[in-house]
């Protein structure tokens, strides 16, 4: 746990949209945030982008009924990045658009031995659980993590193919074995 709350406090410095939990209730509140210019531009070198042009949320926010202190939260993210195409290496554009649902739990209770808790039985995600101290939750550290684990690890430009003669026929154990099947056999006279 020490570690994730780490990554949100270093993501916090950088794009942070604080929240006091006071003003969350049973009822749904709802808040939307949006990067501005520096805070995209450091989060786009914190992931390695080429640029971040836009990146909003809106969260939708109630205190979880079974348990003190939880919030509860269904996030809907947009953004548009600038990534590098693993294949051509040239940037391209590419539109992220997400929802995730989040609980926040105060750290006291969250503990990395905790059960895991409601998930869907068909995908068997839940909600991510983001910890949070005293009475104020990071909406911006958390829009932040979610774009983090939205962007596609290998991007890849739409269209985008390998040079001519490259070929993946080395990556396969069973080619090499193809080939000497396919050569003459040396006859000793």
């Amino acid at each position: 746990m020490n570690e994730r709350v780490e990554a949100q406090d270093a993501l916090a410095e950088i794009f942070s949209r604080r929240m006091k939990t006071g003003a969350i209730g049973t009822a749904a509140v709802t808040r939307r945030i949006e990067a501005d210019a520096a805070e995209r531009a450091a989060l786009a070198e914190a992931f390695g982008l080429q640029a971040i042009a836009s990146l909003a949320g809106s969260f939708t926010l109630s205190s979880a009924a079974s348990a003190a202190g939880v919030i509860e939260a269904v996030l809907e993210l947009t953004a548009q990045v600038t990534q590098i195409c693993v294949v051509s290496l040239e940037p391209f554009e590419a539109n992220i658009a997400e929802s995730a649902r989040l609980r926040f739990i105060p750290a006291t209770v969250l503990r990395e031995d905790s059960d895991i808790a409601e998930l869907d039985p068909e995908t068997l995600e839940g909600p991510d659980e983001l910890p949070y101290s005293g009475d104020v939750i990071d909406l911006g550290a958390a829009l932040a993590e979610q774009l983090a684990l939205a962007l596609d690890p290998y991007p890849r430009k739409p269209g985008a193919e390998l040079p001519a003669g490259t070929s993946n026929a080395a990556a396969n154990p069973f080619a090499v074995l193809a080939a000497r099947k396919q050569l003459p056999a040396n006859d000793p006279e």
